[in-house]
This record gives structure tokens, sequence and C-alpha cells, in this order.
């Protein structure tokens, strides 16, 4: 049990939610009335309420509320207007967009709660807000739910509901080189999403994900070092201590760490740079620097954030993160449903396509071995349960490290493997 503290009653911290479930109302409701006392405190200090926050027996309920009580004490404090846009894509989340049920047990009521979130979040503040919800090609009709759930919302009139099969092929724009939906993997959604906020007007643009994985209300979060210490690229690190973050029980084998070695590899321009959490679903770039990345975009695919983020280095702008707090929604997760390894394929080889696109230094050994020998997901459906001696006892700080296994030796691994899964045939 944490001491009693001199503003914070210790009953709100022994009666705080330890588990929250993304798809109980009831849950949400709960954090809110959480927060709402948390806000009326009037001599809590946010020192005060991260030092109660990050220790290990603090409930998950009140560590959550700590991140909207920090977003919601700069949205209403600051005076800076700010026009926001705030994107998401959908593709397979027939589900998610509905209220949880009897037969809808994974549904997280997910375009309502973003609503309310958002709303929550900017009232009374200077921020105004667009959500824009993506399309990207569903086959269960993603986006048709969305605007019927929209149509019938009271804020309705501050979402639009975007089909990227409408969009494209086009000859011009940062989709041009986009064929048709099916050939997007999220990037394309996202990077129409962006676009088309930038037509109207908005002054910056965070995306998310279509779950409710990221609380809208930790907006401020995002604002605050973009309004107050001018950075134009923001980006969230679950990696960081002073981060929240649940995930479900680990979705890969022990041959992640092979994966996690040749990402750092040909990405360690971006892992030099301290950048810890390169999918985060929970970043804001300004105009300006976004419409540079929408001018030739490398890649349309699950592989786009790190292509805008070597966009950025690129142009040496500067950039900051931030610690969020995020619980994993991972039942209908698309790299669960699409396959896990069909992800980071696209993952690889999307990193390898934008380092070369933007002219970026890179170990090109490593490059040329996942040219040469990663053609499918089934390939790395050979290495994912296996483990090359060299990355055994390797820590997240070896990842990247060719002095650790060099390119030569993982290709001669990759190789070993496939040989194997061949006799075994």
């Amino acid at each position: 049990m944490l001491e009693m503290t001199m503003t914070i009653p210790q009953q709100l911290i022994d009666n705080a939610k330890t588990r929250f479930d993304l798809t109980e109302a009831t849950h949400q409701k709960s954090l809110y009335a959480l927060t709402e006392v948390l806000l009326a405190l009037p001599d809590l200090t946010l020192d005060e309420l991260n030092e109660v926050a990050m220790a290990e027996t603090t409930p998950l309920e009140f560590k959550l509320a700590a991140k909207l009580v920090e977003s919601r004490r700069f949205l209403l404090a600051n005076e800076k207007p700010i026009k926001v846009g705030v994107i998401f894509a959908m593709w397979g989340e027939q589900n998610r967009l509905h209220p949880k049920s009897e037969t809808n047990s994974n549904g997280e009521d997910s375009l309502r709660v973003k609503l309310d979130q958002l709303a929550w979040a900017t009232a009374d503040s200077a921020v105004e807000w667009t959500l824009y919800a993506v399309d990207d090609g569903c086959p269960h009709g993603s986006g048709r739910i969305a605007q019927t759930i929209a149509d019938e919302h009271p804020l309705g009139d501050k979402v639009r509901v975007l089909f990227l099969e409408q969009a494209v092929p086009t000859d011009s724009g940062p989709l041009d080189r986009l064929a048709s939906a099916n050939d997007s993997r999220k990037g394309g959604a996202i990077i129409y999403g962006a676009w088309q906020a930038l037509q109207d007007g908005v002054d910056a643009i965070m995306y998310t994900d279509a779950d409710n994985s990221v609380h809208l209300g930790q907006l401020g979060l995002l604002l605050q070092p973009h309004l107050e210490e001018g950075y134009r690229v923001v980006l969230g690190n679950r990696q960081d201590p002073r981060s929240v973050l649940i995930k479900q029980a680990a979705r890969w084998g022990i041959g992640i760490k092979a994966l996690r070695h040749m990402q750092r590899m040909v990405g360690e321009a971006i892992f030099a740079r301290g950048i810890k959490d390169t999918q985060a679903a929970f970043k804001l770039y300004q105009r300006d620097v976004l419409a540079k990345i929408l001018a030739k975009p490398s890649v349309y695919d699950f592989s786009f954030d790190t292509d805008w983020l070597l966009a950025v280095i690129a142009s040496e702008e500067p950039f900051t993160a931030v610690p969020f707090a995020f619980i994993d929604s991972a039942a209908e997760s698309a790299s669960i449903v699409q396959g896990p390894m069909t992800t980071w394929e696209t993952l690889l080889k999307g990193l390898v396509t934008a380092v070369r696109a933007h002219n970026i230094p890179h170990n090109t050994d490593m490059a040329r071995v996942l040219d040469e020998e990663i053609h499918s997901h089934k390939d790395l459906e050979l290495l994912i349960n296996h483990l090359p001696a060299e990355l055994e006892n390797a820590g997240q700080s070896d990842f990247g490290n060719p002095d650790v296994m060099s390119p030569a030796a993982m290709q001669a691994w990759i190789q070993q493997r496939k040989r194997e899964a061949a006799d075994e045939q």
C-alpha cells in the first residue's frame, strides 16, 4: 500500500481498478470519474501525481487517469488556437466499431469512444479537431459502418469518413503510385486521411489506431511540446519508463530477436537517434513537415511509420518523444488476422525501400541479405520459432550491432534454416 499523500486521498488510489477492459463502457466512465476528481484537487502537482502513478503497486486505472490529468491540464491552460486532424485507418474493424454484445465479444464501440474522448479532452479549450476515419478497402464495410455511426452521433459533424477506393487510382497527389485500395496496407489510408486534413486547413495531424488502445484524451501530451517548445514532430514512446504499457501475451516466437536485429541494422539511423518505438500509433506532425512527407511517400503499407521518420531525419527536422498510456487490443489486430509474419515482412522490406528512397546511411549488407533471402512471409515463418546462437543472450542494446551478429552470419543462418525446413518436409 502506498503511503498517504498530502493531496491525493488514499481512498482514490485504493479504489482504482487494477484492470481496464477496452470493451467495457463502464470502465471508460469510471476512468473519467477518477480523472475529474483528480483534476478538482486544488493543490495536486504533476510531480506528486506522477510519483504516485509510477509506483509499481499503483492500480492501472490510476496510472491511466494520471496521463489524462496531465493532458487535460495543459489543454485547459493553453491559449494558442490550433486545429488538429486526428486520423485512423480501418480494415477489418467491423467488430470493434460496434459495441460489445453476446455476439460481438471484441466490440469496443471505438468510433463513439474516440468522439467522446476528443470532446472531453478539448472542452473549453483552444483546440479544434476533426476525426478522419479512412476505410482502407475493407471487405467488411468498415467505412459504411462508421458513416452510419457518425450520422447518428451528436458529434457526427466532427467526423469525416473517407474511402481510399474512391481516391485511387489517380495521376496526382501523394497517392499517385497506388494502383488500388487493395495495394494499401494501412499506409495508403493514413496518407489519404493526412492529405485530406491538409486540404481542410489543419495546423497539425496526429494519427492513432482504429481500436481503443490509445485514449485520445491524451492529445495534450502531444500538443504540449509542439505548442510550448516548438517541436513540429512529436512521437509517442511506449518504451519510456514513464509510459503505461499493457501488452497481451507475447505474439512472437523466440526468433523475434533475429527480426529485430535485422530491423535495427537497416534502420540504424532511426534507432541511433533514440527512437525506440517506431510503430507507436500516437504521433503528431505539423502541417509544413507533413506536406513535405506527402510530396513523395515511399511506401503505402504498415512500414509508413518508418518512412515518415526517415523523411524527418533526412530533412534534419528536430523531434521529441513523450510517454503515454497504451493498452494492447490484440484480438482483432490486423497483424493477427493477416498473419504476424506478413506484417513483419512488410515492415522489413518497407524499411529497406525507405532508407534507399531517402538516401539514409544504413547497413547495406543487411539490406542486401533481406533482398536475397526474404521473398515472402513464408521465409520469416521459417525463422520466428528459432534463434541463432549469436543472439541467444542478446538484449535490446545488442540488436542492430553487427559485431554481435554480422549480416553475413545472419544470411548463413537463414540459409541453414531453409535447408533444415526443406529436409523436414
